[in-house]
């Protein structure tokens, strides 16, 4: 077989996940800045035309690998009451994040819908819809807990290791006291302890009394 001829087969037996599957090993080696139908094409060896005629965009290739990274979340054994549920399934959204070179970034830069992106969607929402008040509730804490995890983790995966001294360095009881005060917080660098705090604090106000007393029953079908 000649070099055209080997290029040719492995055109046509290209499927979509042949392409996810190259980007995402784009993705760990150059970042998401690395990450382009051009790039893909050249880990496959074969044209651009021919990515693009799976992805249709490079918007729509990065909507497949943000789809496959929320993928990963596993959405069964979830246990204890509704808080805890939610919970849980926040820290394996940050977990698969955190698997990937720019994970969050990848994400928070598009809402594919996409069947495993609608999927964790709509567990996050049946969930949260066994606590909140109202639709409205539910759907907003859960926009509050997916903005807070995407945004942490991309920190998280970018944020310098001697972040504490750098900032130190720049601030003094004087010239920014609040800073100053709570430095060793503030500029603190487990993430986990963070994300913890973070996602018990946005759902505190719906297990409150006060929203409680306020909460219709749910009806079920």
């Amino acid at each position: 077989m000649t070099k055209a001829q080997g290029k040719a087969a492995r055109t046509s037996s290209l499927t979509p996940d042949d392409v996810l599957a190259a980007a995402l090993e784009v993705l760990e080696e150059r970042g998401l800045d690395g990450v382009s139908t051009r790039a893909v094409a050249n880990r496959l060896d074969v044209r651009m035309n021919t990515v693009l005629w799976h992805v249709k965009t490079k918007a729509g290739l990065l909507d497949l690998m943000a789809d496959a990274i929320v993928g990963e979340v596993a959405l069964d054994d979830l246990a204890g009451d509704w808080r805890d549920r939610a919970v849980e399934l926040m820290r394996r959204l940050r977990l698969a994040l955190l698997s990937h070179r720019d994970g969050a970034l990848v994400v928070s830069g598009t809402f594919p819908a996409l069947p495993r992106t609608l999927r964790l969607a709509d567990t996050l929402l049946a969930t949260l819809l066994d606590g909140a008040r109202d639709a409205r509730t539910a759907a907003w804490t859960a926009w509050a807990l997916v903005y807070f995890t995407l945004g942490l983790v991309q920190e998280e995966q970018q944020t310098p290791a001697l972040l504490h001294d750098a900032v130190a360095r720049e601030i003094s009881p004087t010239t920014y006291p609040a800073l100053s005060a709570v430095l060793d917080e503030y500029a603190a660098a487990d993430f986990t302890d963070r994300f913890e705090y973070g996602a018990a604090a946005i759902l505190a106000p719906l297990d409150s009394p006060a929203a409680k007393a306020a909460a219709p029953a749910r009806k079920r079908r």
